[in-house]
């Protein structure tokens, strides 16, 4: 009888131990694959941040000067107040043309391997350039980006601050070095999975809990890992199962195009997950508006597994808890242009 006793007891321990247990091994084999957001902006090699270079970077995001037609800026594609993207397929350039693919959010850029979808700029400071000059997005000719802010009475004096002892600091490289110091600071740490991996069990709900269970034991964080849950390699679209040519368009081959490696046909940089509750439509070409949808698609065409309903919406659910505390930013006031300004193009 004791002998009984005693097991039935231990039988009811187990029980009850077995949830704590089974969030301990959850969090264990997360930390094994993922890292918190830290809580502070992370240094760019041979590009240190003062107060002076962070503001003039948030001046120089927020004017559409930098643009050829004075209507365009970096906010305009990567809106602060839409997680960082522009809630479009596609963004909408100078003369109304559409931008070649999805714009990627700006927040956490600062954790990705490289910036754009194909990897050809090698970080912010790269990045930062390139919208400028292209002749779709801003369209800003190289030379005009220094004449045009240098024709911006007190921009000079904002210069002088952010670069100091340089004998001409308004130039374009000391443009992409202030706006790459800006956007580092967009990061949003905070987010429930961040606590989680911090050791607050209570952090996820238990459908998320699930979700994070799900999306390890599925293959989803083979790709998706690291501090920003993606952002981190390359990866062709259509492992398993090519999704169809709405979203992967036969004409854009991604990496090729800027490697012209026949391996590289259609592999795109693995996007980040973090707060991709706030950035639809997906995929490069953003045609995705529902983010089941899109976990739908990645399990059969990354994966190679048909997501139940049930699953899609743990997944989804864990998706959710990526969201973390967004950048409070205050919209700068420009210095206003004066009769030497260079005009917009019509």
């Amino acid at each position: 009888m004791a002998k009984s006793i005693s097991a039935a007891f231990l039988s009811v321990a187990y029980l009850i131990a077995s949830p704590a247990m089974a969030a301990e091994d959850l969090l264990t084999k997360a930390k094994q694959l993922f890292e918190p957001i830290p809580t502070t902006a992370p240094n760019l090699p041979g590009n240190p941040a003062t107060p002076a270079k962070v503001e003039l970077g948030k001046m120089l995001f927020f004017d559409p000067r930098l643009s050829a037609s004075h209507a365009i800026s970096c906010n305009s594609c990567h809106n602060l107040g839409l997680g960082g993207a522009d809630a479009e397929s596609k963004s909408i350039g100078h003369h109304w043309q559409l931008g070649g693919r999805n714009a990627p959010t700006v927040f956490n850029a600062v954790f990705n391997k490289a910036q754009f979808w194909d990897g050809r700029a090698k970080d912010l400071e790269e990045q930062a350039g390139g919208p400028m000059m292209n002749p779709v997005e801003m369209a800003s000719p190289k030379a005009h980006v220094a004449e045009q802010l240098k024709g911006v009475p007190g921009y000079g004096e904002v210069f002088a601050k952010a670069f100091p002892g340089e004998a001409d600091p308004t130039t374009l490289a000391n443009v992409q070095k202030a706006i790459a110091v800006f956007e580092a600071t967009l990061i949003t740490p905070n987010a429930p999975f961040d606590r989680f991996l911090k050791g607050e069990a209570d952090a996820l709900s238990a459908p998320q809990k699930e979700g994070l269970a799900l999306f390890m034991d599925k293959g989803c964080s083979n790709c998706h890992n690291g501090v920003n849950v993606g952002g981190g390699m390359y990866a062709p679209f259509g492992v398993v199962e090519k999704p169809g040519a709405e979203l992967l368009p036969p004409a854009d081959k991604g990496r090729f195009m800027v490697s012209k490696t026949p391996s590289d046909e259609y592999v795109f940089k693995v996007p980040t997950l973090r707060n991709i509750a706030l950035t639809a439509p997906y995929f490069h070409t953003g045609k995705a508006w529902d983010l089941r949808q899109a976990v739908a698609v990645m399990g059969t065409s990354q994966l190679g597994v048909s997501l139940s309903d049930d699953e899609v919406d743990k997944i989804t659910a864990f998706l959710a808890s990526l969201t973390g505390d967004q950048p409070t930013v205050t919209y700068p006031i420009l210095p206003p242009s004066g009769a030497a300004t260079p005009q917009p193009e019509p």
